[in-house]
């Protein structure tokens, strides 16, 4: 007789109904001398849905789309929302695996059941590998702890150099830092968090009164280097001297917190672009001939992508050609772009000209003679 069966997965019960009828029978254990056709209904979940990314996402669209949504799901930011811890850790498991090029490719294969038991690490972690501390991201506890005075490490401000191609495109850096932390050790400490005045007599009619630490209670504390990595996130069209802060990751204090971490970045020079604002300058050499008859010609932009450009009349030493949405992304609008400038050098030949030849140049341009001596700086 066969017999379709209901699993619930997480109570461990199961529900029979025999085929054809409709009676149901509550077992728990083996069920014998029946063939049980077993319907299990698992919640397998989406990771790319949950990322908002498609499956052909590279690593770097993975970061980006999990440091956005990390901001937003975060439950700390959802307090009334019952659902916000789940969702916080489906996104964290999402980018794990899909971080992980090995994990990466199990998860394709054979979806969630394919990975291997285990492989979920801590989501803080993984969020205060893009942020800090999440412990002090929200609910302006930071502020607070100023407010109330409490003790603070000092903050620390590393340059991050980055290349005008992340600027242009975006990228995420991994910096791994060796960070001390503050772990309990055996006895005990003086500290600061409370004091006394203790009054001492010097002599007759003389005293001395000072503070004096007396705490005998706080457990005693070691620094230890942890090595934390961390993920930075280079956005398209970030600025010189911008700053990215990691909440909590500066020097440890012994009596208090923790000051902050600071990326600051420096865009390194770059040897075929300048940059000025949002535009992007450039100077490319062409021969006389070429100044005279036209050209074409392609330059490779920092994305790798090419540039075309056509020229079909005389290009003049210093002349200019504007090509508009060529430039970078601006910061705070991704979609506005600035413009390429490309200005042009002419490089004379080497060769002489015979008699005749100089002729025939005369003949073809009919130019006459223009030799005007002028102050070109204007007077300054």
């Amino acid at each position: 007789m066969n017999v379709g069966c209901a699993c619930d997965i997480y109570g461990g019960r199961a529900l029979a109904r025999e085929a054809g009828g409709s009676d149901l029978t509550e077992g728990r254990g083996s069920v014998t001398e029946r063939k049980l056709i077993i319907f299990t209904s698992i919640y397998r979940r989406d990771f790319y849905k949950i990322l908002g990314v498609s499956k052909s996402a590279s690593v770097r669209d993975i970061k980006k789309a999990y440091r956005k949504l990390a901001l937003q799901l975060h439950p700390d930011r959802n307090p009334d929302d019952p659902t916000a811890a789940d969702k916080f850790a489906d996104l964290g498991s999402a980018y794990e695996v899909l971080s992980d090029d090995e994990k990466r490719k199990q998860y394709d294969a054979y979806g969630e059941d394919g990975l291997k038991e285990g492989h979920h690490g801590s989501h803080n972690d993984i969020f205060s590998s893009f942020f800090g501390d999440f412990g002090f991201m929200f609910g302006g506890n930071r502020q607070g702890q100023q407010d109330r005075n409490i003790p603070r490490g000092n903050d620390i401000v590393l340059d991050l150099e980055v290349t005008l191609e992340e600027v242009y495109s975006g990228n995420f850096v991994e910096v791994v830092r060796n960070k001390p932390v503050a772990k309990e050790a055996p006895g005990k400490r003086k500290c600061n968090c409370r004091q006394e005045m203790r009054t001492t007599q010097l002599g007759p009619g003389r005293f001395q009164m000072s503070q004096e630490v007396v705490c005998d209670e706080c457990p005693n504390i070691k620094l230890v280097n942890e090595e934390r990595t961390l993920e930075v996130e280079i956005e398209q069209g970030v600025r010189d001297e911008m700053e990215y802060p990691f909440i909590g990751e500066g020097e440890p204090h012994i009596d208090g917190e923790p000051g902050d971490l600071r990326f600051r970045i420096k865009v390194m020079k770059h040897p075929v672009f300048e940059r000025r604002g949002d535009d992007l300058y450039t100077n490319v050499t062409i021969s006389l001939v070429e100044a005279l008859v036209g050209f074409e010609m392609d330059i490779i932009h920092l994305d790798g992508h090419k540039v075309h450009i056509v020229r079909d009349k005389i290009t003049k030493p210093g002349a200019r050609v504007w090509k508009k949405g060529e430039g970078l992304p601006n910061f705070d609008n991704n979609n506005i772009r600035g413009s390429l400038i490309v200005s042009f050098d002419v490089e004379f030949p080497e060769t002489q000209l015979n008699d005749n030849q100089k002729e025939g140049v005369r003949g073809i341009l009919k130019q006459a003679s223009v030799q005007k001596v002028y102050n070109g700086l204007q007077g300054y």
